[in-house]
């Protein structure tokens, strides 16, 4: 059997839209009504393998993004080997499922090239990130949505006056590497929103505040000197402690400030840690639906505000199992729907958010 064989029977099933005389729509109907996309991000080969999963996308969902495969160095193991097949497929089932499709990432300092330490000069490195983001973003030239070009290149305590991350990139191309990888996506995807992705941005605390007004330095700089970008990624991983520091004047100003700079703005990696909160389920969903309901309230009063995407969709598969797990080591629940594909009160409060949002243009 060739792999295309293997592929096109992978997809031979299409999940068909619950009956709404029977069931609730999707988020994706609730968004929509709103002139917004919601997505979520769908883990490989979890997608091909677990039905369950693949249903709960297509009826929730009308955006997806790739967790991990599209990501330097999951894509790109060694140099001139790219390995296209997982997000091939997802781009398939995107298709099949009326779906629209995020890049994540064209160039991160982290899950980069293992072979990065290699590259002796800023002449090769400028040649093999140029081959890399032509070759991978030009793959689906005309069918993504939208690219995270450049993600987590701002880190205040690193002391760069620009407040740039001290990285390899930095250290091999200067400063200009965030222009320079724009302007070979446009070349290598000319009809996709290009964005610049980052996080710990949420809370009115000072630190957060230095990382914003770096951030939007940044982005004014690229906006001066004519860069295609379209977009900035509001990261937004929530956690239920430190929701105490949020305030909701402070994050609508931050997102009013990049709207003036004629960027949409998309929430790209939502989720809510639970952690902290006691294990009896019914105080933890309601809590974490609150965090959920308040951040969306706050965030979707700014029109430009185009997308909401989760960082996940399932409780699962979520990356805060391993990296935030609570201390009892019972499950977490962080994620619009639970561990059985059930619909939890944080669908509810992101449902609730989309149906009290401002209408958006088109």
């Amino acid at each position: 059997m060739t792999r295309r064989t293997a592929l096109a029977g992978a997809l031979a099933a299409t999940f068909p839209a619950r009956n709404a005389d029977e069931e609730e729509p999707g988020l994706r109907e609730y968004a929509a009504r709103a002139g917004l996309l919601y997505g979520a991000a769908a883990a490989w080969p979890v997608l091909r393998d677990d039905e369950s999963y693949a249903r709960a996308f297509a009826q929730e969902c009308s955006i997806l993004v790739p967790e991990n495969v599209l990501k330097m160095g999951p894509v790109q193991p060694e140099p001139g080997a790219f390995r296209f097949e997982p997000a091939d497929f997802m781009a398939e089932f995107c298709r099949r499922h009326d779906m629209r499709m995020r890049g994540h990432t064209l160039l991160w300092h982290q899950q980069a090239w293992p072979w990065l330490k290699t590259i002796a000069d800023a002449q090769e490195a400028r040649k093999r990130l140029e081959e890399h983001i032509l070759t991978v973003a030009g793959r689906y030239r005309g069918s993504m949505h939208s690219w995270d070009v450049v993600n987590e290149a701002v880190h205040v305590p690193d002391g760069r006056q620009d407040g740039l991350r001290k990285t390899p990139f930095l250290e091999l191309l200067g400063s200009d590497y965030v222009e320079l990888a724009f302007r070979i996506a446009h070349d290598a995807d000319p009809q996709a929103k290009l964005t610049y992705n980052d996080y710990g941005l949420d809370y009115d605390t000072p630190g957060q505040e230095s990382k914003r007004q770096a951030v939007l330095r940044l982005l004014r700089h690229l906006k001066e000197r004519e860069v295609p970008i379209h977009a900035f990624g509001m990261q937004a991983h929530l956690d239920w402690a430190e929701f105490r520091h949020f305030n909701p004047e402070t994050l609508q100003r931050f997102f009013r400030e990049i709207a003036e700079l004629g960027l949409e703005i998309y929430i790209t990696e939502l989720d809510v840690s639970d952690r902290d909160l006691p294990d009896e389920i019914a105080q933890r969903d309601e809590a974490i639906a609150k965090v959920y309901h308040t951040y969306l309230t706050a965030a979707l009063a700014e029109r430009a505000v185009k997308a909401v995407l989760t960082w996940g969709l399932t409780d699962r598969y979520t990356w805060l199992a391993t990296r935030r797990q609570r201390p009892s080591g019972t499950p977490v629940r962080v994620l619009p729907l639970d561990r059985d594909y059930r619909r939890k009160p944080a669908w509810q409060a992101i449902r609730d958010a989309f149906r009290t949002a401002p209408a958006r243009d088109g």
